[in-house]
């Protein structure tokens, strides 16, 4: 059958998809700064205002599996357009939402349609671009998916500051309208992807709305909660639990699944997915827990903590182009291999951080960490989705996407959950040397006793206050151990995962004109 899909220059449909790519990614990590200001405007508690966050993970995450399907069934040009129309005008109503529910409400429809973006746009790049070639395709939609995480908070924070929190959702609007105008003119359906006229996998879309969802929840809400001392946590724990079990049987029997769970019989997408996963889990993990050392042992601002994390997204933009040429030359997977080495000493010279440490000892393992995954991403993607055949790419990216995002919610939640408890671990231990019979603490607590007493503070109360400071003290200290602890857990987790290397299948190389 002749292909008749209209030959449109390459990069003209990159930036047709990296527009709403890019868009979206943004808007995963816009509203974090954002939440003390939304507290107050919309008169919220804490832990409700949260749910602004986790609203939009668990709808993202849902969709994140079942995105191949949907294209096939609507037709993946029309399904686009529909998405970045309904996330543009749901990121609108965000803006306007006059109270928390409707807010919520709306990130949820936002999540739902921006979770089809990212997996579409990497499918359609790597069809566009020929096999040689693909290796600077995911470079290219890379450069946009780690740019995101690092513009996010700061354009923000920038956003919110100056203007108002309803801005970080309204610049999403002239955004999308140009993306749905890019989208209409440059991006087609292939010949090979056939609108889909087979019935419905309800029950495999339900259970993994409640499955992933649960899970989702749970990830997020865990540490909060206190994880299993919650009845809450517990009942959605087993919701998942039994949802996911029930949705892997009823996907492996039906005859048009909604997830194609039979491409996990490929080893080699099987294990780079769960390697992607590990890298999720590593990435977030540390992401989430810098600017905290930062913020609360520090005394750095938003804006500070944030310019630390800069420059280490900057060498992963840098690195990425190099590496997508590189990989069209040589083995990736020795590429990938180098990556996650990077990625584990990184880690491991975090693990060395002092409450003494000076900006410049904070930025440069996070410029390490950032190169490091500039060698990951890049050829991981390449390497796994390089044995599936076109017509299922769109399941493929979208189980891919899914499994990073799992990893990172499953990093974030573990790396909180260590942090509380391993300080109070490290708390307890301190608080032991600290005792009247220790002459350097006599001599500590006495100088600090005198410099309250010379400030104008009298005898009895110079006393509560030194005593105060040795306490504050030893936290802070121990909360520096707790950090020191995590990091070497991530940097473990780094090179725990090389020996799944084996698993990859060796990249075909492909020249032009088929040259080998």
């Amino acid at each position: 059958m002749e292909d008749k899909t209209p030959k449109i220059n390459k990069w003209l449909i990159t930036i047709a998809v990296m527009v709403p790519t890019f868009m979206e990614i943004v808007d995963t990590s816009v509203a974090n700064v954002a939440l003390p200001h939304m507290q107050g405007s919309l008169n919220a508690g804490t832990d409700e205002v949260t749910w602004v966050i986790t609203s939009y993970l668990v709808s993202n995450a849902v969709v994140l599996p079942m995105t191949g399907w949907l294209s096939r069934f609507f037709g993946r040009k029309r399904f686009l357009i529909t998405c970045i129309i309904l996330f543009t005008f749901s990121s609108f109503l965000c803006g306007a939402a006059p109270n928390l529910g409707s807010l919520i409400f709306f990130r949820i429809v936002q999540g739902a349609a921006g979770g089809a973006l990212i997996p579409i746009s990497q499918a359609i790049l790597m069809e566009s671009f020929p096999p040689w070639q693909q290796g600077m395709a995911m470079a290219i939609f890379g450069i946009g998916a780690m740019f995101g995480p690092v513009v996010g908070p700061t354009l923000g924070g920038w956003i919110t500051d100056n203007m108002s929190w309803r801005w970080i959702f309204y610049i999403n609007v002239p955004v999308g309208i140009f993306a749905v105008i890019m989208v209409n003119y440059f991006i087609f359906d292939p010949a090979y992807l056939k609108r889909i006229k087979a019935s419905i996998d309800y029950w495999g879309l339900a259970l993994l709305v409640l499955g992933i969802g649960s899970l989702q929840v749970v990830l997020d809400k865990g540490q909060q909660d206190d994880w299993f001392n919650s009845s809450f946590i517990v009942a959605f724990s087993i919701i998942s639990a039994v949802s996911l079990l029930l949705f892997l049987y009823v996907e492996l029997k039906h005859e048009h699944p909604i997830v194609k769970l039979r491409l996990f019989k490929d080893i080699s997408f099987a294990s780079g997915n769960f390697i992607m996963f590990i890298v999720g889990f590593c990435l977030y993990g540390s992401i989430v827990m810098i600017p905290l050392f930062l913020q609360t042992l520090m005394g750095y601002n938003a804006t500070m903590a944030g310019m630390v994390l800069a420059p280490g997204g900057l060498a992963t933009l840098i690195a990425m182009p190099f590496v997508g040429a590189l990989i069209q030359k040589y083995d990736g997977r020795w590429v990938v291999l180098g990556g996650l080495i990077l990625g584990a000493c990184s880690m491991f010279i975090m693990q060395g951080f002092t409450l003494e440490a000076s900006y410049w000892h904070f930025v440069w393992p996070r410029v390490v960490l950032g190169v490091g995954l500039g060698m990951i991403f890049v050829p991981l993607i390449t390497i796994t989705l390089s044995t599936i055949p076109m017509e299922e790419m769109g399941n493929a990216t979208g189980i891919n996407n899914l499994l990073r995002n799992i990893g990172g919610s499953v990093g974030i939640a573990t790396s909180a959950t260590l942090l509380s408890r391993m300080s109070q671990f490290y708390q307890t231990n301190l608080a032991a040397h600290v005792n009247p019979y220790s002459l350097k603490v006599q001599t500590q607590w006495h100088e600090l006793q005198q410099g309250a007493m010379a400030k104008g503070v009298d005898a009895v109360t110079s006393q509560d206050t030194a005593l105060g400071i040795l306490y504050g003290t030893v936290m802070k200290q121990a909360a520096m151990l707790a950090y020191n602890y995590i990091f070497w857990i991530i940097g473990i987790a780094f090179l725990a995962v090389i020996p799944f290397l084996l698993l990859l299948k060796k990249p075909k190389r492909h020249g032009p004109a088929g040259i080998h």
